[in-house]
């Protein structure tokens, strides 16, 4: 891992166990959305492992007066903060980065379908980012469908902020899920026909060299408006650039940035053992109950309504009151995940939307023009 900060306290961050916290969520009626007794309108557009621990040393100080008595991390460099617009593509396919891997944990327990692994990489400040943003991943050896090329790139959402992990700016982490191929005849896993790129940074050691590209993307950057609503809905390793947006808002210590927002957590994976990052999120619904709610679907273990697995969008509908209202007053909207998610998702929000005597696809084209709908599906 990376060396520890200047440090004065030490803490240690579990990634995804089974711990949960208990949320008290009690929307009352009010005119606007309500949450904890606090009322919730956004500011409109246009107004302007299981069981992994990683150790780190740090100071904590207090932030702002609306999160007094909460203590985060300190982060540098702060000249992170200076530039404005995003990087992007810093470093192309034919002129890679080369980059070190400093540790790759398993954070899913032993019941998940799969392995996801959380990765992280040493770029000693050169390849900066910010979150929301892609790395794209370079595997080594040839591109088996062009004999004599390299191995394409294959994008990863970024699943930390541009202070990275170890919170001096010059580590990235990835969220990534072992490529599993199973044969349609025999339904028997074929080796030969893995993910060549999740495979190899899955099997990666420390010390490890790794080529990277980018960053690239700015669909998914956060908005840097401290008051905003953002609604993130993730399926699996969707769940990435959320992670990097909520350390952003709870965990680190950024004297420019002091969220006093709504953050609000939807992650569809197939049971408590594939939740991923679990303890990180409950620890800030239990410090930021006002700024931050948190609903899973566990689509191996809930029913919903009618009695099918619990899916994502399922958890959508049951709050779709609240996430409409939300949107009509200015929240941003972000999808992150497998395609396949998309389609029953959108289904679901023509529904309700219909049940609400509105017309979806002009609402749709309305979130789109007002930049608040945000979609990163692979």
């Amino acid at each position: 891992m990376a060396q520890a900060l200047s440090a004065q306290v030490s803490l240690s961050v579990r990634i995804g166990s089974d711990a949960s916290t208990n949320r008290a969520t009690g929307f009352k009626e009010c005119n606007n959305i309500c949450f904890n007794n606090k009322s919730w309108i956004s500011t409109p557009l246009g107004l302007k492992a299981k069981n992994v621990q990683l150790k780190y040393q740090f100071k904590v100080q207090s932030t702002s007066v609306q999160q007094a008595g909460k203590s985060k991390v300190s982060v540098t460099p702060l000249e992170l903060e200076n530039a404005k617009e995003p990087p992007l593509n810093l470093y192309k396919p034919k002129e890679p980065y080369t980059a070190t891997i400093l540790s790759v944990e398993r954070i899913v327990g032993p019941k998940a379908p799969g392995e996801t692994c959380h990765i992280v990489i040493d770029h000693g400040g050169n390849v900066p980012y910010w979150e929301g943003q892609s790395y794209g991943i370079i595997p080594p050896g040839e591109n088996p469908k062009k004999p004599g090329t390299p191995n394409t790139v294959r994008l990863y959402s970024i699943a930390s902020t541009r202070y990275g992990d170890s919170f001096d700016g010059k580590t990235t982490s990835l969220c990534v899920r072992r490529a599993v191929y199973y044969d349609p005849e025999t339904g028997k896993e074929d080796p030969s026909k893995q993910g060549i790129c999740s495979n190899f940074l899955c099997d990666s050691k420390p010390g490890d060299k790794i080529k990277i590209t980018g960053p690239s993307g700015k669909i998914m950057l956060l908005p840097e408006d401290p008051k905003a609503t953002h609604i993130m809905i993730a399926t699996g390793t969707g769940v990435a650039p959320f992670r990097g947006y909520l350390r952003r808002m709870f965990m680190e210590a950024v004297p420019t940035y002091h969220f006093g927002g709504l953050a609000w957590l939807f992650l569809g994976v197939a049971n408590t053992d594939s939740l991923l990052y679990d303890d990180e999120f409950n620890s800030y619904l239990r410090d930021y109950p006002d700024n931050f709610r948190y609903d899973k679907a566990l689509s191996r273990q809930e029913k919903n309504k009618s009695g099918g697995k619990m899916y994502v969008q399922d958890k959508i509908e049951e709050y779709s009151d609240e996430i409409f209202k939300l949107l009509d007053s200015g929240a941003h909207i972000y999808f992150c995940g497998l395609k396949g998610m998309m389609p029953g998702i959108q289904t679901t929000l023509k529904r309700v939307a219909e049940e609400r005597g509105e017309n979806w696809d002009e609402k749709l084209s309305q979130l789109k023009k007002n930049k608040q709908w945000h979609v990163e599906v692979y």
